[in-house]
């Protein structure tokens, strides 16, 4: 689900040398030990009406721990952390009352604190020195490294079947099969979905790809996935859509060249996660996401698959530092998938019943689970950012 207007979260290849991030789940508030990284510089950030001011302004290399709170702000609900014009942390649907962190690791630079709508939007943040070297034991480093290395060549096998997949689905959309455009549309999105975080950090590119109807100011230029999906469900034709198709051939083909290149930190994988879970709660659950097809589940397994293999890459070190929290994050997803089987069928070329005939019970019960599963994964990025 994109913001238009710019990246997002779990920034890629930023030129100054990325930064580990970490979203936490909004409004889930951690303090003290349990929030920051051992031995994070911590940045205490005020969401009001007139800015963000980051506190202190100046702060040294290495981990940082960024607490965000909004007591009264009713304009402003997100702070996000710019380098070079690229979000490289942010913590956002913050409305009054609630607040959470997220984790990273800087290196000397210049960086700025945005806060959309406020009226001082942008705000310096000076990061000096150099970050001593990772204080990890030698198997713990080597884990991580082959978790981010893992989770490149798990994003490129991904975006690798999304391509042909797409492509069988824009073909049916050319030919103006609506029903067989039908059975293709969600399949396709899946393998988008298990790696939207990354998908999220390329510019307009998510937008362009997946941005719902409220989420474009001029209906005239809204593309992707959810364009097409209006069409076959709400207007029952693809009549004006092979202009989307052959763009959104063409944004999917993007995204196969820029994931190639790609490079990781451990606690972007854990951001990662958090994000999707995120997703699933703020768009899935709710309906919002596909809102005319109502093949919200095909999505919500697929955030839910993209976030649990980015933890289990995760698993292995983070069983040597925190045993008990890789057990507790485990099994809350265990859960999370056990719940979601409850709901089989083969809808609209899915393995999932109609979304619409879920009741408001059954939603209570999924969020139950994503919401316990949300608490301790919050936990995961700072504990391996070091």
């Amino acid at each position: 689900m994109p913001r238009p207007r710019s990246l997002r979260a779990l920034s890629v290849g930023v030129p100054a040398g990325l930064v580990a991030v970490g979203l936490l789940a909004a409004g889930c508030q951690q303090g003290g030990d349990d929030a920051a990284a051992k031995g994070a510089t911590t940045v205490e950030v005020s969401l009001t009406n007139d800015g963000c001011r980051p506190s202190p302004a100046k702060i040294k290399a290495g981990p940082v721990t960024f607490e965000v709170k909004n007591a009264n702000a009713s304009k402003v609900s997100e702070a996000e952390l710019l380098q070079h014009g690229v979000i490289i942390g942010e913590k956002e649907n913050l409305t009054p009352g609630l607040s959470g962190t997220f984790s990273l690791k800087l290196k000397a630079g210049k960086y700025q604190m945005y806060c959309p709508n406020a009226k001082t939007e942008h705000w310096n943040l000076q990061v000096t020195g150099s970050a001593a070297d990772a204080s990890q034991d030698p198997a713990v480093r080597k884990a991580l490294a082959a978790a981010t290395t893992g989770y490149h060549d798990y994003v490129v096998a991904e975006v690798d079947k999304l391509v042909p997949a797409a492509k069988k689905f824009t073909d049916a959309v050319r030919a103006g099969d609506v029903a067989k455009a039908k059975q293709l549309y969600s399949p396709a999105r899946y393998h988008y979905e298990e790696v939207e975080p990354v998908a999220e950090s390329f510019g307009n590119l998510d937008p362009d790809v997946d941005a719902r109807a409220n989420d474009v100011t001029d209906p005239s230029k809204w593309t992707g996935f959810h364009r097409i999906e209006k069409a076959l469900w709400q207007d029952g034709s693809t009549k004006g859509m092979k202009p989307v198709a052959d763009k959104l051939d063409a944004d999917i083909a993007k995204l196969q060249k820029l994931v190639a290149s790609a490079k990781y930190q451990p606690a972007q994988l854990a951001n990662g996660a958090t994000e999707l879970l995120n997703e699933v709660a703020s768009s899935k659950i709710t309906g919002e996401e596909d809102r005319y097809s109502h093949t919200d589940l095909n999505d919500f397994e697929a955030n839910v698959t993209g976030g649990r293999k980015a933890f289990e890459l995760l698993e292995p070190a983070l069983a040597k530092t925190h045993p008990k929290l890789a057990k507790q994050v485990s099994a809350a997803y265990r859960q999370v998938t056990d719940a979601l089987k409850a709901h089989r069928g083969s809808y609209a070329g899915t393995h999932y019943v109609d979304y619409s005939t879920v009741t408001q019970a059954q939603r209570r019960t999924l969020t139950q689970k994503v919401d316990a599963l949300a608490e301790p994964l919050s936990q995961v990025a700072a504990k391996v950012t070091g």
